[in-house]
């Protein structure tokens, strides 16, 4: 066997082993939910596969027309040795060639051709399945991500979809040659000698017995590399994300013990992984060459009997290479679509997510949403993340236009929720929430938030210039407009100061600048937004003493004649409220302005007075 020819079977089985297949649980259902997607390029799938047939069938050809060159050359040479003929018939040589390069042009054409047809299909389903994905991720309720891991969805909208473009493009066509490949050379073995094909088949189980055996004992430990990979992989990114930290509380130590312990759990299976495959590479060669010993020495006996001619050995022994060869990659294509049903699934099952009640209520004029009045009633709300864990009992309360209305408590009240209902982030359980007489079901989603400001403590700003990212949300604000709302959020002063102004660009986590001047541009956005009902959710709580001080005095310019919420854990913020709502447990159990809530002395009294002495 040629050096290229093992090294492409050792690929082959390395590579099956690299990447452990995942298993469909249900691969049948998957693969039928996968054709519906093939369905519309069924003409360019099946032409593939043909020209793919073709350019097999033609490449097999290829051996036996090279032996008949062999056996007319060797033919011409006896017959000049001996003085009975010319040198060789170089018509009929030149006629074979002439024939052979044609059929390998057509099969390499006909190659190109699937391969480019495969690529544009692969291209044209995975596109059509990223829209989707994407769509669906806009129409998926927000318990949804708020139950799985971002990386999970990451992987199932990018690692998933890329296995399965990869195993269409290049493993489909694969499979159908290889296949076509080993029934085709084992015909013309055949055809050429069916006691060396005998044979050459007696080397086939041991060769197929020796890579199963193989897979079998390095799959774990390839398995075993790849998690402990990901461990290292984890500990470096924990450990140097948060340096300071570690350094702050004396951890290097530790980090560095932490990460020998991995890394020598690392080295111990990759070495047994690499050593399974280390030793195994010349057992296959030893195997594989006394095929070709036995094949050899039958061959020249049967030359010297004239049983068969002397191309006819070349062409077998290039068979016998081309049976082996296929049986590596139809391992690996196996393994392959194993993991491509598999990532298929995942896609499909994202796909088949529940999906956020769909908008019934009819969409409104821009003008009315811009004007509401900003009239907030919460009537019996009842809300659980599930349906066996309800976080908000009972709670009503009526605002009314213009108040602004502080939400208090202690962590898991049920604060945050509440104004996360408000927005129709989640469904309700049971009562109602009603904005200006409509009840929150009747606006569309996109009107109902339309009406809204929201300022997280979270701050979220993404890969844009500090312009863009101020007017999310106001994309038809003027350059003069962003302006104006940044020195009311009184960011303009600094956004000066920095490289390129308002056009610095901001990286993928903005770490480019400090939280606080993130929540900063993120006040400048809702100001830019002018809502008529505004959210603020521990919206200063990442800024300097001085920079609060002036923030709260714009933010009263803002929320004058708005309806405003509050949620604030520093009381202080929030004492001039019109109205605090204290929550415990998920119910409002008091309710009334500050100088109110302090003489009844109740629950608001005790959390104030751990904050303040008695005499603020």
């Amino acid at each position: 066997m040629s050096d290229d020819t093992k090294n492409n079977n050792s690929y082959d089985i390395m590579g099956a082993e690299d990447a452990p297949v995942s298993k469909a649980k249900d691969p049948k259902a998957t693969i039928k939910k996968l054709m519906h997607y093939l369905v519309p390029h069924k003409m360019s799938l099946v032409f593939a596969l043909l020209l793919a047939v073709l350019s097999t069938i033609f490449a097999i050809f290829g051996p036996r027309i090279m032996g008949r060159v062999t056996t007319a050359l060797v033919d011409g040479v006896v017959a000049h040795v001996f003085g009975t003929g010319l040198l060789t018939d170089f018509r009929y040589m030149g006629t074979l060639t002439a024939w052979l390069i044609a059929f390998y042009i057509i099969s390499a054409l006909a190659d190109s051709a699937q391969g480019i047809i495969m690529a544009r299909l692969s291209v044209k389903v995975t596109y059509k399945l990223r829209t989707q994905i994407s769509d669906k991720m806009h129409r998926l309720p927000i318990n949804y991500y708020d139950t799985r891991s971002h990386g999970e969805i990451l992987s199932r909208v990018t690692n998933d979809v890329d296995t399965l473009a990869q195993t269409l493009n290049q493993n489909l066509s694969q499979l159908v040659s290889s296949s076509i490949t080993i029934v085709g050379t084992f015909l013309m073995m055949l055809w050429i000698s069916p006691l060396m094909t005998a044979a050459a088949v007696v080397i086939i189980p041991a060769f197929m017995g020796l890579m199963v055996l193989v897979m079998q004992k390095s799959h774990s430990y390839f398995t075993a590399q790849q998690e402990a990979l990901g461990e290292v992989s984890g500990i470096v990114e924990e450990t140097y994300s948060a340096h300071n930290i570690v350094c702050a509380y004396n951890g290097e130590v530790d980090a560095q013990a932490k990460f020998d312990r991995a890394n020598l759990k690392l080295k111990t299976a990759a070495w047994k992984a690499q050593f399974m495959t280390s030793v195994i590479e010349p057992i296959f060669s030893f195997v594989d060459s006394l095929g070709y010993v036995l094949v050899c020495v039958l061959g020249g006996y049967l030359a010297l009997q004239r049983v068969i001619t002397i191309g006819d050995v070349q062409a077998f022994i290039q068979y016998v290479q081309n049976f082996t060869f296929p049986l590596g990659q139809l391992g690996a294509s196996s393994n392959m679509m194993q993991s491509m049903v598999a990532a298929a699934e995942r896609v499909f099952e994202f796909l088949d997510e529940e999906e956020e009640i769909l908008d019934m209520a009819r969409s409104r004029d821009k003008n009315d949403l811009a004007n509401a009045s900003g009239e907030v009633i919460f009537q019996n709300v009842k809300f659980g993340y599930s349906s066996d864990k309800i976080v908000i009992h009972d709670f009503s309360a009526k605002i009314k236009p213009g108040q602004t209305v502080a939400i208090v408590g202690p962590t898991g009240a049920g604060k945050t929720t509440m104004v996360k209902l408000l927005m129709r982030f989640y469904e309700l359980n049971g009562g109602e929430i009603i904005i200006d007489g409509v009840s929150a079901t009747d606006y569309t989603r996109e009107d109902l938030r339309e009406m809204f400001g929201m300022v997280l403590q979270d701050t979220w700003l993404y890969n844009a210039t500090i312009m863009e990212n101020i007017r999310y949300g106001s994309p038809d604000a003027t350059d003069e407009e962003v302006i104006a709302a940044a020195k009311v959020a009184q960011c303009h002063s600094f956004i000066q100061t920095l490289p390129g102004g308002y056009n610095m660009t901001l990286n993928e986590e903005a770490s480019n600048i400090s939280h606080g001047q993130k929540q900063l541009f993120t006040i400048a956005r809702v100001v830019l937004k002018n809502p008529s009902i505004l959210i603020l959710d521990e919206a200063t709580s990442s800024i300097d003493t001085r920079t609060e001080i002036l923030i709260q005095k714009a933010m009263k310019n803002i929320m004058r004649g708005r309806t405003s919420f509050v949620i604030a854990h520093r009381l202080s913020t929030i004492k001039d409220a019109d109205l605090i709502l204290v929550m415990k447990d998920g119910n409002i159990i008091e309710q009334g302005n500050h100088s109110q809530l302090l003489e009844a002395k109740g629950f608001y009294a005790e959390l104030y007075n751990s904050q303040f002495d008695d005499t603020e």
